[in-house]
């Protein structure tokens, strides 16, 4: 009974001290006042520039229409933002989750500051969760006379960053998931990929299958708008009340290692790769294809970052909105799946009107957060025993295709790249309707993290992703389905007709399942 005393006694000693630090901690590194920060809004006088002359002459034929085109393939989606940002003679906005100082992060990092060098207002909002070992370079960045840095719900204590989820979880654990690629106002590019090797096929490491969209028309002011919306936010911060500053010489010695980067091996073989693309002479030519349509762009409040967003606010009552109610087949795309207990009524329900769902996501040997997988791998035998659909991607979809899943055409595989993520998030409505953005369906995207996409109302290319899919996913995931016993089987389908079935998760250990199995049963599904 003493020693049971002492142990609590000790216990409550700790949880004080811990208490008195943190609110210490939180006293001491408080975030900077926001007072006296520049105000900028987007150029809207951008129609006689370079891209502004291209794309007016596009749209003349599209009144009210935007212009839509797939970038389905890593290394297109990373020309694109190359060739737009050399393109640029007036501003360049761009909003991040991710950016990695590899080589594609820096490659973009030297053409920002090129754009810069030309007179090109640079505007950077990058979140602030991951960006270790980037303080030097986003400072030096800002400290170019033409490029202006915010951190997005900053870190006041820079290392270690633990320190700042130990006292200020709550906010910190709210994070910007928007990405936007944004040039002149003119033509923006929009979807679920990061900035960092792995979502633009370079490197021998694995690749994420990912889905963006170049858009020109309307839309590109609607979300430049929300953009400058963002700038202005209760939780965007300048760079420089944030990080330390960098001297004139360490400037130097940065810029130069940068160039050096762009210039080493590694990056001038992906180079001239990227010069073979057929996107490059079509965007240098203005004779890229367009989807004509009504898109509509959706994002949060960016208020949701400070959990003060009106529900009216949130993207997912907008989606729920804009994209009415399913009448036939809805085909959902999503790296990271947790349905909850909510979406699966409502799966359920859309399955008991006759509407044909299908949903592929990750294998657990591709996912690369095994915790979600943990959140969403409960909810497989409802989903199924409801009639929808369930698809997992296979880790070695890279050898096989890894342009299809993400909505596009011609099998191919990426040279390098020896396994594969999905990380794309897209889905179809009744061969009509189309979304591609940032939102995961889990309750992270629905409630935590801020997040952007559009809504595309374009009957061929809603066709055109189903018809991909159908066709590529069967040979490129698992298909799951309930065994007589009340289990699961995955069914791998291989390029020789023949089927292989798996009664456990395939790919995997006893040790991963055990973990995933563990965590599973743990409450944390709504930070998921």
């Amino acid at each position: 009974m003493r020693r049971t005393k002492r142990w609590l006694k000790a216990l409550f000693l700790l949880l004080l001290i811990l208490a008195v630090t943190g609110v210490a901690i939180r006293m001491f590194a408080r975030l900077p006042s926001l007072d006296g920060r520049t105000v900028s809004h987007a150029w809207v006088d951008t129609d006689d520039s370079r891209i502004g002359r291209a794309v007016v002459s596009s749209t003349a034929g599209h009144p009210g229409f935007s212009g839509i085109h797939l970038l389905d393939d890593g290394r297109d989606a990373f020309a694109a933002r190359i060739l737009l940002a050399r393109a640029a003679e007036r501003s360049i906005d761009v909003q991040y989750y991710i950016w990695h100082g590899d080589v594609t992060g820096t490659l973009l990092f030297n053409e920002l500051r090129a754009a810069a060098d030309r007179g090109v207002r640079v505007r950077l909002l990058q979140d602030d969760n991951t960006t270790y070992g980037l303080d030097e370079t986003l400072a030096a960045l800002d400290a170019h006379p033409n490029i202006e840095v915010r951190l997005f719900n900053p870190f006041v204590i820079r290392s270690p960053r633990w320190i700042g989820y130990a006292t200020d979880f709550l906010r910190l654990n709210r994070r910007m998931h928007n990405k936007s690629f944004t040039v002149d106002n003119q033509a923006t590019i929009v979807g679920g990929r990061n900035i960092g090797d792995e979502y633009f096929g370079a490197g021998d490491g694995g690749l994420f299958v990912d889905l963006d969209v170049l858009a020109i028309g309307p839309v590109v002011r609607d979300v430049s708008s929300d953009f400058d919306r963002y700038w202005a936010s209760a939780s965007s911060y300048p760079a420089d009340r944030i990080l330390p500053r960098v001297s004139a010489a360490r400037r130097d010695e940065i810029e130069t290692a940068a160039k050096s980067v762009g210039n080493s091996p590694a990056a001038q073989h992906y180079i001239e790769a990227l010069k073979h693309k057929s996107i490059v002479t079509r965007l240098a030519e203005s004779s890229l294809p367009f989807y004509w349509s009504p898109v509509r762009m959706v994002s949060d409040d960016p208020a949701k970052a400070l959990g003060r967003a009106p529900r009216e606010g949130l993207l997912i009552t907008r989606l729920d909105r804009l994209l009415e109610r399913p009448r036939q087949r809805v085909q959902l795309v999503s790296g990271y799946f947790v349905p909850t207990k909510k979406g699966v009524d409502a799966f359920t329900a859309m399955a008991g009107r006759g509407v044909h769902l299908n949903i592929v996501t990750n294998a657990l040997e591709a996912t690369d957060v095994p915790i979600v997988h943990a959140g969403y791998a409960h909810y497989r035998k409802p989903l199924l025993e409801a009639g929808v659909r369930l698809w997992e991607l296979r880790s070695e979809a890279g050898a096989v295709s890894l342009r299809d899943v993400a909505g596009g055409s011609g099998a191919r595989s990426v040279i390098g790249s020896s396994s594969a993520a999905l990380h794309a998030k897209t889905f179809t409505v009744d061969g009509e309707r189309v979304f591609v953005g940032s939102f995961n369906f889990d309750p992270r995207s629905a409630r935590l993290n801020t997040e952007l996409g559009f809504v595309i109302h374009h009957a061929e290319l809603a066709h055109r992703m189903d018809a991909d899919l159908e066709r590529s996913i069967p040979l490129i995931a698992y298909e799951l389905r309930l065994s007589g016993k009340g289990g699961l089987i995955w069914i791998e389908r291989r390029a020789d007709g023949t089927e292989v079935r798996y009664n456990t998760e395939p790919g995997t250990t006893f040790w991963q399942r055990a973990v995933v199995s563990f965590l599973s049963m743990l409450p944390i599904e709504w930070l998921l």
